[in-house]
């Protein structure tokens, strides 16, 4: 975890945040020019240092150049453009070539071999950049958002300070220009914002270190031999385990990434909302990864249609969008079921809340929580293990129970 070592904090975040303030002080005019380059400074700086030590050496510093070919075709964005459309390719492109290829190499290697043909070696597994998932998904928001005539064109330094903004860079939340492109004006050191970003910087990391580390001691025997030898209600208590890991280090990551921005006079949308205490699974997506269920909604689920196309292709389109949700979290096949897991729980409940006979009270409101933490543990399940490790653990609770 970056955001929990001292070189995060001592060579980064103090220092940007103090040059930032600092430059508005000394000098409002040349200062609020400044700033923009100062954060996409930092932020490349960030990217470089951590990319070299964590993600690849050399490799992982030249990964840089994928900023700089966005940040170079941006300047060609207008609305109804083409160039838009090549820069939506592009950042698909970089995602699916470092993130996917070993994937769909090995896809194709098991169609192959299942048509009884010999199969060949696959695709080695590329180093996968810093950040990847997140950078690429907000490099296809403002392509997509200026084409469309939603967004104008971003300023350059104004959008290398979007796109390197450092506290948001490894695991979100996802940003948009149009309400993170505004603050770099206006931006100023707020007393209460601060420590509001103190606070909630310390949550994160008590989170992380306290609640998340301690539920791992369980969830990590879900990867081992003990799941051959578990009883069903061991697996439970495990997955369980799982549910409240994952939670727990990714709220913590977001804390810390909010709290950072907070440091900076800026706001960046909160991603968790007390999921597990929602009432449905539309609405845990409400709540969990706030930002990725909206970007998902606003950039696949929307394009393919929506539900505006009758119920069989709402539910194609709900299991399209979850699918590649499901893909954009890990290239295997368990993260695809995962993410057809919950399309399919998100068509059944589209088609029970439209029943005229359907429960409610206060006694359904708690069993519909109960069965909708249910349902997103099983998930999780799929989430946290591979297909032959899952296999192996269902075997052993319907061994168990039968």
């Amino acid at each position: 975890m970056i955001f929990n070592e001292l070189t995060f904090f001592a060579l980064f975040l103090a220092p940007c945040v103090a040059l930032f303030h600092l430059a508005r002080r000394l000098s409002p005019g040349r200062g609020a020019q400044l700033r923009p380059w100062l954060l996409a400074g930092f932020g490349a700086a960030f990217f470089a240092y951590y990319g070299y030590h964590h993600f690849g050496g050399v490799v992982g510093v030249a990964a840089i150049l994928v900023f700089v070919a966005e940040l170079v075709v941006s300047r060609w964005y207008k609305k109804g453009s083409r160039l838009c459309l090549l820069g939506i390719i592009q950042a698909v492109a970089i995602l699916v070539v470092f993130k996917y290829s070993s994937f769909f190499s090995g896809v194709l290697g098991d169609v192959v071999q299942g048509l009884g043909l010999e199969r060949t070696g696959s695709l080695p597994k590329l180093i996968v950049p810093l950040g990847l998932s997140f950078f690429t998904f907000e490099f296809i928001h403002v392509a997509a958002d200026v084409h469309s005539g939603k967004l104008e064109r971003p300023p350059l330094d104004r959008y290398a300070a979007f796109v390197f903004f450092f506290p948001t860079m490894v695991a979100g939340p996802i940003k948009r220009y149009q309400d993170f492109g505004p603050q770099l004006d206006a931006a100023r050191f707020d007393p209460g914002l601060f420590s509001r970003g103190i606070t909630r910087i310390l949550s994160g990391l008590f989170k992380k270190h306290v609640l998340s580390d301690t539920f791992t001691l369980w969830s990590d025997r879900l990867a081992g031999d003990l799941v051959m030898t578990a009883t069903p209600v061991e697996i439970l208590g495990w997955v369980l385990a799982y549910g409240m890991k994952i939670y727990f280090d990714f709220s913590g990551y977001s804390d810390i990434a909010i709290g950072s921005a907070y440091l900076f006079g800026i706001h960046v949308p909160e991603n968790f909302d007390w999921p597990y205490t929602s009432p449905n699974i539309r609405e845990f997506w409400r709540r969990w990864h706030i930002s990725l269920g909206r970007w998902i909604f606003d950039y696949v689920y929307a394009p393919l249609g929506g539900s505006r196309g009758g119920e069989v292709r709402t539910s194609f389109n709900l299991l399209a969008a979850f699918a590649i949700s499901g893909l954009w979290h890990g290239a295997a096949y368990n993260f695809v079921l995962w993410g057809l897991w919950h399309g399919a729980c998100l068509v059944v409940h589209r088609l029970f809340s439209r029943w005229p006979g359907r429960p409610t009270g206060r006694t359904w409101r708690v069993f519909s929580i109960v069965l909708t933490f249910l349902a997103v543990t099983f998930g999780w399940a799929l989430f946290c293990m591979d297909m032959s490790q899952f296999s192996r653990a269902m075997s052993r609770v319907i061994g168990g129970l039968s």
